[in-house]
């Protein structure tokens, strides 16, 4: 009889097997969990640029509109005519005819529409921007707006008119379009949005 017995000896090394098993399971779900939260964190540095390039869109679109109203308030307006071609502010343009606002550019016809606001770069128009090489800080195209008379206010004296105005963000793709309704009242200027 030796004295051993031979399930003692079995159970260390059983032990041994089950811990190098369970610290490789242990590193392949560490290592998942890692992969995962780097790709997160990808989409959501893409999701916080898509965010910026509106947002710049969207507010360049707006200073062109508020340039549109300021410029009707102030300056007396032309005579609504047929509007088939761009223009450069300060020259704007008063139009009895609307493009499809869905689409930027505006088209009337095969002719693009609408008055470009070199203004809000306080400088000469910048070129636009080619697509694989967008530069932080800058814009695709410069904001433009469209000014539609859509006549006399049926609530009292004064001239309703339509503003669309567009704006881009660093890519052709960003692009925002808003409106506004302006009533120019003989008594005062009167804004509605």
């Amino acid at each position: 009889m030796n004295g051993s017995h031979p399930t003692s000896c079995r159970s260390p090394s059983t032990q041994r097997g089950m811990a190098l098993i369970s610290g490789l399971l242990i590193l392949v779900v560490l290592t998942i969990l890692a992969m995962s939260m780097f790709r997160g964190y990808g989409t959501q540095q893409k999701i916080a640029g898509n965010v910026r390039e509106k947002n710049r869109a969207v507010s360049a679109a707006v200073a062109a509109q508020q340039f549109a109203e300021y410029w009707l308030g102030t300056y007396p307006a032309p005579p609504a005519g047929d509007c088939t071609g761009m223009k450069v502010n300060p020259v704007a343009q008063v139009c009895l005819n609307s493009p499809d606002f869905t689409s930027v550019p505006w088209m009337l016809g095969t002719d693009p529409v609408g008055v470009t606001f070199t203004n809000f770069n306080s400088g000469p128009t910048p070129p636009p921007i080619a697509i694989d090489h967008p530069k932080q800080g800058t814009y695709f195209s410069t904001p433009m707006f469209y000014i539609t008379d859509l006549g006399q206010s049926a609530a009292g004296p004064g001239e309703v008119y339509q503003i669309d105005a567009a704006g881009w963000g660093g890519t052709p793709d960003t692009v925002a379009v808003v409106e506004s309704t302006f009533l120019l009242a003989p008594s005062g200027r009167n804004y509605d949005k």
